[in-house]
């Protein structure tokens, strides 16, 4: 299983968009600084994630999420969380 996830830096208030096989595990790294991407973004947040059964899956999707297309979906999948 691997899972495609977006973050939200309460920073820069800025999305970031990643896949991993160890969703807990990269969290954490991303918490702590440890990820080049992020570091100076923290502090972050885990705001969505969705499970794919495969690797090409997971990287297909996260490449659809980083379009404009899919910062809209992600945007109206949680509307009410972001304005809330």
């Amino acid at each position: 299983m691997y899972y495609v996830y977006v973050l939200k830096s309460s920073k820069d208030k800025k999305f970031y968009t990643g896949y991993t096989k160890d969703l807990k595990l990269r969290l954490e790294k991303h918490k702590k600084g440890l990820v080049e991407s992020t570091k100076n973004r923290i502090p972050i947040k885990l705001i969505y994630y969705e499970a794919c059964l495969g690797r090409d899956d997971a990287t297909h999707r996260e490449k659809y999420l980083k379009t404009h297309l899919g910062k809209m979906f992600i945007k109206n999948r949680l509307k009410s969380y972001l304005t809330g």
